[in-house]
């Protein structure tokens, strides 16, 4: 025999959990904002660290999100370490489970061992915030932020901190997304010469003629490889060669 009272049915009502979830779409619809997601596309992933150095985004799909945060961005903000000048601003939105699955193909959510997709928010997805123009990776998921109201979930939290570009490739077809990759990005194949029916020039070694003017200085404003190439032309100086073409040196 049922051991709760079978005169009330407080958690398998599917019409109440529909409704609650309705409010909540609708709610989010007025009070929240559109962003742009972007899930991330695993290239090569590195199945003993859990990453993918070659991951790249194609798609960005416009769904709306509730800020949660009142006061300002989270986290630890801005502050100077010993590689210089970091932001670290965090919030959480949250986006109804139902128009995540409803906007985003499951085939597209970020893929997990090989299979179709996850269709849920991931960890290293990124999203547009369009209040102040910048990009922001998902660092947590949290599926159970409102504890199973009449018995089902109807959100998902996403825990974001502001994204620092690490040459992932960006193809998303929105350009002001897209420009992020053209003006950071250290790959010398936006330095190719190109013909005039836009492919490459080739050479016999299957390698690329890229422009003398292109130095990793030009996206990384921290990078000193020509003032280390200019300090071995000195023989008393004996110092090591750092240039691209040998990055890690030798004597």
């Amino acid at each position: 025999m049922p051991l709760t009272n079978f005169y009330f049915n407080n958690f398998q009502n599917s019409m109440e959990q529909r409704l609650i979830e309705d409010l909540i779409i609708e709610s989010i619809k007025i009070y929240g904002i559109e962003v742009c997601y972007m899930p991330r596309t695993l290239v090569k992933e590195d199945m003993l660290f859990g990453e993918d150095v070659l991951s790249k985004f194609e798609h960005a799909y416009g769904i709306e999100m509730y800020i949660k945060n009142v006061d300002g961005f989270a986290g630890d903000g801005d502050f100077l370490s010993k590689f210089g000048l970091e932001l670290r601003d965090q919030m959480v939105l949250t986006v109804a489970q139902r128009r995540f699955h409803e906007e985003i193909p499951a085939d597209r959510t970020t893929p997990w061992n090989e299979t179709p997709g996850i269709d849920r928010p991931s960890e290293g997805d990124l999203l547009m915030f369009p209040l102040n123009g910048k990009i922001f990776e998902v660092k947590f998921v949290e599926h159970e932020a409102i504890f199973y109201q009449m018995g089902t979930l109807q959100t998902y939290d996403l825990t974001v901190e502001l994204w620092e570009y690490s040459h992932e490739q960006l193809n998303t077809g929105i350009e002001v997304i897209d420009a992020v990759e053209e003006r950071y990005s250290g790959d010398k194949q936006f330095y190719q010469l190109l013909m005039e029916d836009g492919s490459g020039l080739q050479l016999e070694d299957g390698g690329y003629i890229t422009n003398e003017g292109y130095a990793i200085e030009l996206t990384d404003n921290q990078a000193n490889n020509q003032y280390f190439a200019t300090q071995t032309t000195d023989p008393d100086l004996n110092f090591i060669d750092w240039s691209e073409s040998n990055p890690f040196g030798d004597l």
